[in-house]
């Protein structure tokens, strides 16, 4: 697996990311949000030591159901994920550090 570059417009349940296996990262934003462009060099960055982490890239707005389940209010959001449950969460990211310590807490 690789870092995912584009945010997906269509988005799975909330179901099948529960039942979802090992390590995940969804990242919500949007192609347009100046945050989210900002931070795509620190998570690359991050992710290059962590290739075996699945990298969901959700497209997120106004009545996303995804979004919502997961009480998402500012873009760029990665919430950390080991066998379908929430272990971490970091909104608009300054740090490719930061992202780094957080994917080694699900690696």
């Amino acid at each position: 697996m690789a870092m995912t570059t584009t945010y997906a417009a269509t988005e799975p349940a909330r179901s099948e990311v529960e039942a979802l296996e090992g390590p995940t990262v969804i990242e919500f934003g949007t192609d347009w949000c100046g945050f989210c462009r900002a931070a795509q060099p620190l998570i690359a960055d991050a992710f290059a030591d962590h290739s075996a982490i699945r990298h969901i890239k959700v497209e997120d707005g106004p009545g996303r159901p995804l979004g919502r389940s997961f009480r998402i209010k500012l873009w760029p959001t990665l919430v950390f994920m080991r066998d379908g449950k929430e272990q971490a969460r970091i909104v608009r990211p300054d740090s490719a550090q930061e992202i780094r310590d957080a994917l080694a807490a699900i690696d």
